[in-house]
């Protein structure tokens, strides 16, 4: 156990042939705020929830920033690698595949940051209000991966253009995204549970034993 770097609470789940879902909470969470978000979308897959290392204030989060909406990018860059290295010795560990990433705000920036930096440490994932992390992301094959990007209509945190934006540079990477704008602000809301649980529900058909191998063919 030595070897995982960061705090983190690990629920097994009923079906070990569905990818697990990595569960990375916002500025100020810890390893326990997603596991109800996470239960209630993925009642039968295994959960893996870490606590991000960099403190602000006193709030964890997963990278640094500068400002409201401006990042420290070598530190992103940084900490993507570091958390992607957890995610290959969990699953070490654990005996688990590659994760469907479930990340919230800056929980979200981080997980995309992982696919763009080390796609191979991801099944797919669900990106709640987030943003694009790197003002100049590198080229990358995202053929395979699906993602489910749920922005806020109202986030006074994530205008809809930086959203949009994301969503375009995702897709433009090969990546199937299904893009939502919801009724909402920037807090998590009911219709962000039901839409990740019927999204997660359609990418059972794309999942097995293999992995990514499955989800790749």
């Amino acid at each position: 156990m030595a070897q995982l770097s960061f705090i983190h609470r690990f629920e097994g789940g009923a079906r070990r042939e569905l990818a697990p879902l990595l569960l990375l909470h916002g500025t100020g969470g810890d390893e326990n705020d997603l596991i109800p978000l996470g239960r209630a979308i993925a009642p039968d897959r295994a959960l893996l929830s870490v606590r991000g290392k960099v403190l602000e204030g006193g709030a964890p989060r997963f990278f640094r920033r500068l400002a409201d909406g401006v990042f420290d990018e070598p530190d992103v860059v940084r900490r993507a690698h570091e958390l992607a290295d957890f995610v290959e010795a969990a699953r070490e560990e654990y005996g688990i595949s590659e994760p469907i990433a479930l990340g919230y705000s800056n929980g979200a920036n981080i997980a995309v940051a992982m696919l763009m930096l080390r796609p191979q440490a991801l099944q797919g994932a669900i990106l709640l209000r987030a943003m694009p992390p790197l003002r100049q992301p590198p080229q990358v094959d995202l053929s395979g991966e699906s993602i489910l990007l749920l922005s806020g209509a109202h986030d006074p945190i994530v205008p809809p253009d930086y959203s949009e934006r994301l969503a375009e540079t995702l897709s433009a990477s090969g990546a199937r995204v299904e893009r939502r704008m919801l009724p909402v602000g920037h807090q998590l809301s009911q219709l962000d549970a039901e839409l990740s649980r019927r999204w997660l529900s359609e990418q059972i058909v794309s999942e097995g034993p293999g992995g990514n191998e499955a989800a790749h063919a």
